[in-house]
């Protein structure tokens, strides 16, 4: 089984690959593009890497999302993409489940989300045999906001350890800023290496940290459509 990759060719390149059962933590401050970012590592671990894609989203429906690769024009293998919806029923919307999709009450309904994330785990992993499985978070701001850390950690604490028994790879999205230092301090004990991004006099700025021999630079980057190009280096 090869290691991963994360689809921005600049930090892959850097990073050479992320080993198998690796945990990251990316933190990013508001407005950064975060969701392109996480939506082109979705993209390229399930087009082209072939693995199964788990993804936990707080913030936007799973509807949503599948229409954000559609009308981009990137096609999802859904056969290898499951979604655990928390905002959907939380909004009082209408809750659609089938194959790729499972709704969660809401972000603090950390057993029904731990619930539906091993439902997904378990039929990629062990009905349709797929052994690479990359476990999306977005976010644990958004967790934090309804429970402790203490649960929270909890939570991820036992989400971490599946993913390096498995030889998976875990990426959680936190916003910077939005916590106490200890609580960062903290949370980034379940991590392998961060994923960093900043922003300065209205440019956005993207490096890896632990996930190599030593951090990368930072990279300049620029949301165009669906794409985030690599522009230039701090």
């Amino acid at each position: 089984m090869s290691d991963y990759t994360l689809g921005i060719k600049e930090i892959d390149d850097a990073i050479e690959s992320i080993r198998k059962g690796s945990n990251i933590l990316l933190i990013s401050p508001p407005m950064s593009g975060k969701d392109a970012i996480l939506h082109q590592i979705m993209h390229h671990g399930a087009e082209k890497n072939e693995n199964a894609i788990i993804t936990v989203t707080t913030h936007e429906s799973a509807a949503h999302i599948l229409e954000w690769f559609e009308e981009n024009g990137l096609i999802l293998p859904l056969s290898r993409i499951g979604i655990v919806d928390c905002i959907t029923n939380l909004r009082g919307g209408a809750a659609v489940e089938n194959e790729n999709i499972k709704n969660a009450s809401s972000p603090v309904d950390l057993t029904g989300i731990g619930i539906r994330i091993s439902q997904f785990f378990d039929d990629f992993f062990l009905k349709k045999n797929i052994k690479k499985i990359q476990l999306h978070i977005d976010s644990v701001s958004t967790i934090l906001m309804y429970s402790n850390i203490q649960t929270v950690f909890r939570f991820l604490h036992v989400f971490t350890g599946r993913i390096r028994a498995s030889g998976g790879l875990g990426i959680y999205a936190l916003e910077k800023g939005m916590h106490e230092e200890q609580t960062v301090a903290t949370l980034k004990h379940l991590f392998d290496g961060t994923i960093e991004i900043e922003s300065e006099n209205n440019k956005n700025f993207i490096r890896a940290v632990g996930l190599s021999s030593k951090p990368t630079p930072y990279f300049e980057y620029e949301i165009k459509g669906a794409e985030v190009r690599i522009v230039g280096r701090k």
